[in-house]
């Protein structure tokens, strides 16, 4: 397996990041440690999860897997800090005092000393980004966290962050989680040529648009259990679908599976450093690996920008907190 530079470090990492969502809550703790076995054996060290998933389970169950294997060492452990973890006023968001907080909860959790890439989950407007920062800053200088991220936030916030750590030296962000697929190409307008130009990685969420680039689902139902039951009547469009439907006839003719072309050519694309899969079960897995082998030609790439334009969008993913800071400099 080539692995890639996350941004502008040192640090390594596959191609694939294993995203620990549904560890815990969808997948069976038994099942989830051998997935993240298997992930390892194949070799992905990039692990991805969040102290919301699961209201913290998904990490407890990561952390049992690492130190059952003994491969904590050898494994990029990632994961976030935002999303509400219990009823009070300040028991979410990017607060000094929840970040922290929070902090101190996912070591616990994940039965570790330190968080090798810890990421702000959504942008927040009324919190000042030098409060964030400053706060993600000391848990770097403290040893409890090696580099720091984010996820879902606009270009120009992260830009505004670089400015601020370079007035105040702080840590940096290094990377950003975006929703990025063939439905959703709208971080290629402004936010990819930013991470290209200030050494940002890319570690795209949601690379199969929620199980709808997995060929799957129908225009009127999906699997059993499938992410597709919750999703937003937004991104379930006919547009959508008759770009899945033309896209089934690429991959036919290519010999591989609508999701493994998916991930492919996710992988292929500019500044992108690592999609992040979320396998529900060890068969998903397998499928996603698979994708490593796929080959994407620049008539692969132009079928997609002919049904796709470069930086449209046929299924919304790419939304968040994207309003105006609350401090204005």
């Amino acid at each position: 397996m080539e692995y890639r530079l996350l941004g502008r470090t040192g640090v390594q990492v596959s191609p694939l990041c294993l995203g620990c969502m549904n560890f815990g809550w969808k997948t069976g703790p038994e099942d989830s440690r051998r997935i993240i076995d298997r992930a390892i054996e194949a070799g992905i060290n990039f692990l991805d999860t969040a102290n919301v998933y699961a209201k913290g389970r998904s990490e407890e169950v990561v952390g049992e897997a690492l130190q059952r294997n003994g491969r904590r060492d050898r494994i990029v452990l990632a994961t976030k800090v935002h999303g509400t973890m219990g009823s009070g006023p300040n028991q979410s968001g990017n607060s000094r005092r929840h970040i922290i907080e929070q902090c101190e909860a996912s070591l616990r959790r994940l039965r570790t000393d330190w968080i090798d890439l810890y990421q702000i989950h959504r942008p927040q407007s009324v919190v000042p980004i030098d409060e964030t920062l400053r706060a993600l800053d000391d848990l770097v200088r403290q040893g409890k966290v090696r580099y720091l991220g984010t996820s879902t936030f606009a270009a120009w916030q992260l830009v505004e962050s670089l400015w601020v750590s370079d007035r105040y030296g702080l840590s940096r962000f290094v990377c950003e989680q975006p929703p990025y697929h063939i439905l959703d190409r709208r971080i290629e307008r402004e936010l990819i040529p930013m991470a290209d130009t200030y050494g940002i990685g890319i570690i795209p969420w949601s690379p199969l648009a929620g199980g709808l680039l997995t060929g799957k689902y129908s225009r009127d139902e999906a699997p059993k259990g499938s992410r597709y039951e919750d999703m937003e009547s937004a991104r379930v469009s006919e547009a959508a679908f008759e770009v899945i439907d033309e896209l089934a006839q690429l991959v036919q003719a290519k010999g591989c599976s609508m999701s493994q072309f998916a991930l492919a050519w996710c992988m292929s694309r500019e500044a992108v450093t690592s999609p992040i899969i979320g396998p529900r079960t060890a068969e998903q897995l397998e499928d996603n690996l698979k994708a490593l082998d796929v080959d994407i030609t620049d008539e692969d790439a132009e079928t997609v920008d002919r049904l796709v334009e470069p930086g449209a969008v046929v299924s919304p993913f790419y939304e968040a907190d994207f309003g105006p800071a609350a401090f204005h400099w």
